[in-house]
This record gives structure tokens, sequence and C-alpha cells, in this order.
């Protein structure tokens, strides 16, 4: 075995509330890869993105490792790599730049409806799996329960707010961006510059776990992907 020095370290950052086990299955090979699982800080009050960022960059032990955030957590991982020299950064199911961002929230920032998002719904989840009714609803419920478990309300607020208001003044040249063509929150119509996963939704590092197994690890060795065949 490889010691740890010689490895590849890869941080991962879930998306907006959920938790590290969103990347339960995936699975680098560990002769090369270490894997490291980033978890959400409840923010201070009225902290800015940049004083948030740099509290999470405390948690990158390594030089030259490699960031990988999903949805609201790629918009993390774009933020903290201002701050570290990096041998790679990827996002999923995310966004690298305002214009990517659907119109209902550029609709949202503009008009301050973000503000009223009732963010304490989701302390209501737990309840709402105990009256599911129906297989489907009963399954999306056990999901929600499993994966969106930061459901403390200042961390939520903040989170919708950065989400809908975050600037990029230029995107990261060096950046891959792996991208579902059906994903529902960030349409792959408003996106640019991917690697498009087809029949991806925005829950693929999820149901679409073999194709990262299969292709990330030498997205992170070379920053280009194999054939898909």
């Amino acid at each position: 075995m490889e010691k740890e020095k010689d490895l590849i370290h890869v941080y991962f950052m879930p998306g907006m509330a959920a938790n590290s086990s969103i990347f339960e299955f995936i699975d680098l090979p560990k002769d090369t890869f270490k894997m490291h699982f980033l978890k959400w800080l409840i923010p201070k009050k009225e902290e800015s993105l940049k004083s948030y960022t740099d509290r999470m960059n405390r948690y990158i032990k390594h030089e030259n490792a490699v960031l990988v955030g999903v949805s609201f957590g790629g918009i993390i991982v774009q933020e903290m790599a201002k701050s570290l020299k990096l041998k790679r950064l990827i996002i999923i199911s995310s966004v690298k730049c305002r214009a990517e961002l659907p119109s209902r929230m550029r609709f949202a920032a503009n008009t301050g409806l973000y503000k009223i998002i009732p963010t304490s719904l989701l302390d209501y989840v737990d309840h709402f799996e105990k009256i599911a009714v129906g297989d489907f609803i009963k399954k999306r419920a056990k999901l929600y329960k499993q994966y969106l478990s930061v459901r403390n309300q200042r961390y939520l607020n903040w989170a919708i707010k950065n989400m809908v208001l975050w600037e990029c003044d230029e995107v990261n040249k060096e950046l891959i961006h792996i991208h579902g063509d059906k994903d529902e929150i960030f349409p792959i119509k408003n996106i640019s510059n991917c690697i498009t996963v087809k029949d991806g939704t925005h829950i693929m590092i999820l149901n679409r776990f073999r194709w990262f197994n299969k292709y990330l690890p030498e997205l992170i060795l070379s920053g280009k992907m194999k054939n898909e065949n």
C-alpha cells in the first residue's frame, strides 16, 4: 500500500443541506487516492462567503489536493480554490458563473424573494416520513431524511442567500464541470463548457455513481476523460 504522502488527496463537499453520505457509493482506487469528506459549518451571524470559505480551508490539510463540490458545494469549492494551490478543481451538478443560474433564481435574487423561503419546513422531514403515503413518496421522504440532515435555520438562510446572490468575477480556466443533461435544478440549457452525463439528474452523484467511479480517476489524474466506450 502506498504511503499517505504519496497519495492524491481528494476532498468532497456535499450539496446544500446535505451530508457526506451522498458520496457513499464513490469508490476511488485506494492505491492512488485518499478520500476526505468535508462537512457544512454553521455560519456566523451575517458571515460573508469569503469568511466562510476561509474557515472551510482550514480543513484542507494537504498541498496540491483535489476539491470536488456538488451543487451549492460546487460554488463553495470554487471560492475555496481562490486561496489554495490545487491539483484539480471539479464541480458536479453546479454552476460556474451567475449566467448559469436558472432565471427563477436570478428573479428571486433581484426581487428579494429568497428571503421568504420557509427554511423551517425542513424541520418537518421526520414527520413527513411517518405520514407519507405511497411507495414513491415514502422513498423520497426516506432519501430526504438520510441525505439532507443539515437543518440549522441560520445555515439554510445563509446558504440560500449566497446561492442566489453569488457573483463570480472570473471562471477558473482549469475548472472541470460535470453536469447531467436531465438536471432539474440547474438546466443544461444554461450550462456551457461541461462534461455532459447522459440522463444525469441533479442527484446523479447517488444514482449514477458507476459513471463517476469509472471516469473520476482519470479526470483527476490527467484533467481529461477517456472515451465513454
